[in-house]
């Protein structure tokens, strides 16, 4: 080679999670994804923000959509994005929820956690993603 570093290739991660699973188990296998690339140690709180986007995206999707759902964990060096498909085409979005629902959160959390998200629907539902950067260079 010419003493140059070899370009990082993507990572990539994907799990179904069945609506009888429960969202435990995506949180749980998001967070040992997330140990492998350092974001734990060295970014905490994006970590954490992390596995709550997830647990908030499995919960749509097993709630709202009825629906299992297909969790992809793709790290390119600058983002980890973070996809849930289910089988609705109704796409997600923000609300406000008064102070006493016990709901209606979900998306406005993702929203506020996320450096930016977006829902794409075809003809077998929609996937939500969500990006996120790590802060500083402070994972690999």
């Amino acid at each position: 080679m010419d003493g140059q570093e070899p370009a990082m290739k993507a990572l990539g991660w994907a799990r179904t999670l069945p609506v009888s699973s429960g969202v435990r188990a995506g949180r749980a296998w998001a967070r040992r994804h997330l140990d492998e690339l350092g974001w734990t140690a060295h970014a905490p709180e994006t970590a954490d923000a992390v596995v709550l986007t997830i647990s908030e995206l499995i919960t749509n999707a097993h709630i709202h959509a009825r629906s299992d759902a297909d969790l992809v964990l793709t790290w390119d060096g600058t983002c980890l994005y973070v996809s849930v498909h289910d089988d609705s085409p109704r796409a997600p979005r923000p609300r406000e929820a008064g102070p006493d629902a016990t709901s209606g959160r979900g998306m406005a959390l993702v929203d506020a956690l996320a450096d930016h998200w977006q829902a794409r629907t075809d003809r077998c539902g929609k996937t939500v993603t969500a990006c996120f950067h790590p802060p500083g260079d402070a994972v690999h």
